[in-house]
């Protein structure tokens, strides 16, 4: 934090510049000039102001100035990460799931609001835990080109796409090229790991990392096309992308080697249909394949030559249809979602195993949404039937979701909400497998089939006190998974074996946070502060673990002109979670940007004035084992990064709503090693 002392004269720069600073109109809760903010049963509504609007280079810019929270959104990796283990997040353009591509390529001029919704209802499904829904508004004529390129300037690493969507009649054409390339050379890892054997011996092993090499190139192509009217959309999009050489990482430690490639390609089609019927009905379809193709070698030399390769093909079809009867007194929403997966996987080498899976996947969802009064509620149930075969193993789960938020205005500028669910954890298809992998000398991952999906109990309860200037949100939350999957370590003939088991097990925690954000000089200078006290429990046969982490971070935004200048900072996110307990990296980065005519030059400080900053650690509490495992990367410490954008558009005029696709399925199920 210390390094956000800048911040008075900072303050003192822009009052300056800052003239006829007004406010605007009252919009339900939050309203600033250009900039408003909406508090809805199930998250907020946010408008950005035209300064970010006209400051941002594409949504990932968008998004790290709207300092989200629970998110971190990083503008020079393009990527969006939820500092919490709630679920995962999805970023969607006009309610459907975009990619990093869509991200890049985005029109800021037809931007009207982000729906950030940090209490998804069961429309999302199972294991979201954020949304973030950007809705923009439809072009109908002229052409959109532009470029997005991303060079980081103290290390080999860089993000490369050109884009262009050109408009005729009811059609649009858009296609999209990207082009991603990495070489990090600087990483530092070290594990200090104590092993307990049957006989009560302890053996010490010092695993230090003194030299390696990441590297990775890659690209993506896309096609789309789409045909819409006032009352229908029908859009699909052909996407490809493949390594263009293996993906490669080699480490070097004191007395062995470990080496890993991959090499992956995987075509998608996505279908996508909407059609609005008698002014306040709708019906959604979607329809996305996915063939996933995979090649990868792993070897690790500690203690004798290990080495195995992975042949993997995948198969997947998932399909959606919602039904949306926007009624005076509510929403009533009716959908269902099918999924078929077919994966083979075939293990060669030391790691001899051929695996594969059936999988199938039958979603239903009812969902109600409306107020009584000042009383905002939104109820639902979801049910899904999941079916698993693989070998002679086969099973078959029926699990149910319900979920309930309520939310009422104890006074004008004070609101109170509380949402209860109670839902199924299901695990990753590569932990279900049957396939045992070599971590090290001493241990092996072990897949366990006889995993079932966990019930998880949550509590969510908000105060939110909100005026023109200032939003300050209190929240405890309340997560109780009962059987959950635990990690479990076992010991036989001087080995140890890591697996995942769900007997008797109960994983909880909860945490009150602090979001507080402050609109100091409205649309000039704005300051974000949040924080919390989180406490984990792990109780299974084998341990009691409990650990108690502070989380939260800081940014600051300010608008001069035709410059933008940022900061941000975090502590990561500190976490227990069975015999783990795990620190995420913290972040922090400054940002300049300079806008002139239609290019815009940023460029990007993170982790300045830190040499060789923390990537990861991690501690392992076993009753046999102990570790303590650190990581490090020189290439992140001062990383400088020059982002150049450039956007040509003529002719274009907006109406209605442009939906984009993007459903990409990315799980291969295959076990890797760490």
């Amino acid at each position: 934090m210390k390094r956000l002392l800048f911040l008075p004269l900072l303050a003192a720069m822009i009052a300056v510049h800052a003239q006829d600073v007004k406010e605007g109109e009252t919009l339900q809760e939050v309203t600033v000039k250009g900039s408003k903010v909406v508090q809805r049963v199930d998250g907020q509504t946010i408008y950005p102001t035209r300064q970010q609007l006209e400051s941002s280079t594409n949504g990932y810019s968008l998004l790290s100035k709207l300092t989200l929270p629970h998110l971190r959104i990083d503008p020079v990796m393009h990527t969006i990460t939820a500092l919490s283990n709630l679920g995962s997040v999805q970023v969607r353009i006009n309610d459907i799931v975009a990619s990093k591509e869509d991200l890049l390529a985005l029109d800021m001029k037809a931007v009207q609001y982000i729906d950030y919704i940090d209490n998804p209802g069961v429309r999302y499904g199972e294991g979201v835990a954020y949304v973030v829904n950007i809705i923009v508004k439809k072009p109908v004529s002229g052409y959109d080109i532009g470029a997005d390129l991303t060079n980081t300037l103290t290390a080999v690493n860089g993000d490369e796409t050109v884009y262009g969507k050109f408009n005729y009649g009811k059609s649009e054409f858009g296609a999209n090229y990207s082009l991603g390339y990495q070489n990090f050379k600087g990483t530092e890892y070290e594990e200090q790991a104590t092993y307990e054997l049957e006989s009560g011996e302890k053996r010490s092993i010092l695993r230090r990392q003194s030299d390696g090499q990441n590297k990775s190139l890659n690209h993506n192509i896309q096609l789309t096309y789409s045909l819409s009217d006032s009352n229908y959309v029908f859009q699909s999009k052909l996407s490809a992308s493949r390594d263009i050489q293996p993906h490669r990482s080699w480490s070097k430690f004191d007395n062995f080697e470990d080496h890993y490639a991959s090499r992956t390609s995987s075509p998608v089609l996505d279908l996508y249909f909407h059609r609005d019927f008698r002014g306040h009905q709708s019906l959604t379809a979607n329809a996305v394949g996915t063939y996933i193709k995979t090649d990868s070698y792993a070897e690790h030399n500690e203690g004798g030559n290990y080495a195995y390769d992975v042949t993997g093909k995948t198969y997947s079809l998932w399909t959606e249809a919602v039904y949306e009867n926007r009624l005076k007194p509510f929403t009533l929403s009716l959908g269902t979602q099918y999924g078929q997966k077919y994966i083979n996987n075939v293990y060669s080498g030391d790691a001899n195993a051929d695996n594969s899976m059936r999988s199938s996947m039958f979603y239903f969802f009812g969902q109600l949404k409306g107020r009584l009064g000042k009383l905002g509620y939104m109820g639902g149930l979801g049910v899904s039937s999941r079916y698993y075969r693989q070998g002679e193993w086969n099973d078959r789960f029926l699990l149910f979701r319900p979920k309930m938020t309520l939310a009422y205005p104890l006074a004008r500028n004070l609101k109170a909400k509380y949402d209860f669910e109670i839902s199924q954890h299901v695990s990753q298809i590569a932990l279900v497998s049957d396939v045992s992998i070599k971590q090290n000398a001493m241990e092996t991952l072990v897949g366990n089939p006889e995993i079932t999906p966990n019930r998880v109990t949550s509590h969510d309860l908000r105060l939110t006190y909100s005026t023109p200037r200032i939003m300050s949100e209190l929240q405890g939350y309340w997560r109780l998974n009962a059987n959950c999957n635990m990690e479990k370590y076992t010991r036989k003939d001087g080995h140890f074996y890591q697996t995942q088991t769900n007997d008797d097990n109960e994983c909880s925690f909860f945490f009150i946070q602090s979001y507080n954000r402050w609109e100091a000089i409205p649309e000039h200078l704005s300051v974000t502060l949040y924080g919390g006290i989180y406490r984990f429990f792990n109780f299974t046969d084998d341990y009691r673990h409990t650990y108690t982490a502070f989380n939260g971070g800081a940014s600051v935004e300010a608008y001069l002109g035709r410059w933008t200048l940022t900061a941000y900072a975090d502590n990561g996110w500190n976490f227990m979670e069975g015999e783990h307990r795990g620190h995420q990296a913290p972040a922090w980065y400054l940002t300049a940007s300079y806008q002139l005519k239609n290019i815009t030059f940023s460029l990007y400080a993170q982790h300045p004035f830190c040499a060789r900053p923390l990537t990861n650690k991690t501690e392992v509490l076993s009753r046999y084992i102990h570790k303590e495992v650190s990581q490090h990367s020189r290439d992140f410490g001062n990383m400088m990064t020059l982002n150049v954008t450039w956007h040509l558009s003529s002719g274009r005029k907006y109406r209605d709503i442009q939906r984009t696709m993007n459903h990409r399925d990315t799980e291969t199920g295959i076990l890797q090693s760490k």
